[in-house]
């Protein structure tokens, strides 16, 4: 609290640590994209027995972030790529390149790449170096993929209660409960596993994961789908946006320009979508399908018991016919439709 009032004052300008945040991102054989945050923040401090004071000192500093702006960032893949570029005034940095040379030949087996990024700006010896540089990961998607799985995070495999009566479960959810005490519902991370399996067995079908909260839940977030064994994938979540924003709000809404985004980088693969009722995610997925009927094989549309937003949803499926599209229960209505549609074993 001191520092953020210093810094409305113009008087706080040392820096008393540097976290680097590394986003999961994805890329091509010849395109890399890494994207990433570095803060003046101590990182999150999450275990699995805390107090509710403790707890909500967590989400506080999720979003009472000061970021490094200007500041110059260096990419390294061990033998491969060197690369710089500078933060910008909220603290992103990104690194966008293309190459000639085929990036997979350092992927793992599930086209995951390993980098460092460091922050190559002097360093005071009052600063606190948290870790620089710090490990990150992009992934490759594999040429025998057989499909990529895009998949909505809120109410989707996570309950946030965003259709609740003033969104008082979301922000109980959301702000107030540990990332370990999150149950993720029934089933998801089976199927997403089986879905990334595929009939191969060799879990080479890439995920990505979408969602609507800011940048700020990224930890957060990453700890849940990894603490509960959801496939490893990419997560495309949105810049938080203030009452005093300046910036031109986005023409398509964030999850409909992602998806296109991803279906754009990788022509040639086919993806299942996944969402709820809840929100919009009817209107966007077959908006998709209807201008991409060849890439989507299937749309999951997991209910959420909302009477008036469920007719809504009921009433686009009826009237559209380009691809399948099912309105679930749980998750092994989807996992049935997939394993007769020859998706999963």
């Amino acid at each position: 609290m001191i520092k953020r009032f210093k810094k409305l004052l113009g008087r706080y300008r040392n820096l008393d640590q540097i976290h680097i945040v590394p986003y999961r991102s994805y890329g091509t054989y010849s395109h890399l994209y890494v994207f990433g945050r570095v803060l003046d923040n101590e990182p999150l401090n999450i275990v699995k027995e805390q107090s509710i004071f403790r707890t909500i000192k967590n989400t506080y500093k999720q979003f009472d972030s000061f970021e490094i702006p200007d500041a110059e960032m260096e990419l390294v893949v061990p033998g491969k790529v060197n690369l710089r570029t500078t933060t910008n005034d909220e603290g992103y940095f990104l690194f966008d390149k293309t190459f000639d040379e085929n990036l997979s030949e350092y992927a793992s087996n599930e086209g995951w790449i390993d980098y460092e990024v460091r922050y190559c700006e002097k360093v005071e010896p009052r600063t606190d170096e948290l870790e620089n540089p710090k490990h990150g990961e992009f992934l490759i998607p594999q040429h025998d993929a057989e499909f990529g799985v895009i998949s909505d995070i809120d109410d989707t495999i996570l309950h946030t209660g965003v259709t609740s009566f003033l969104k008082w479960r979301l922000l109980k959810n959301s702000l107030l409960t540990n990332a370990y005490k999150r149950i993720p519902l029934k089933g998801a991370p089976s199927l997403y596993q089986k879905l990334h399996e595929g009939t191969s067995g060799k879990f080479r079908n890439p995920m990505f994961y979408l969602s609507n909260s800011p940048w700020n839940m990224y930890e957060y977030l990453k700890l849940f789908l990894d603490h509960n064994n959801f496939p490893k994938g990419p997560m495309l979540l949105r810049d938080l946006r203030t009452p005093f924003e300046s910036t031109i709000k986005p023409e398509k809404p964030h999850k409909q320009k992602e998806i296109t985004n991803i279906l754009k980088t990788y022509p040639d693969l086919k993806f299942i979508l996944i969402g709820d009722s809840g929100e919009h995610d009817a209107s966007i997925y077959t908006d998709i399908a209807a201008q991409y009927s060849d890439r989507i094989m299937a749309i999951y549309l997991r209910s959420v018991k909302h009477k008036k937003q469920m007719q809504r949803v009921q009433s686009i499926i009826d009237n559209f016919d380009t691809v399948p599209v099912l309105m679930v229960m749980s998750s092994e209505e989807a996992e049935e439709h997939a394993r007769e549609n020859g998706f999963i074993k």
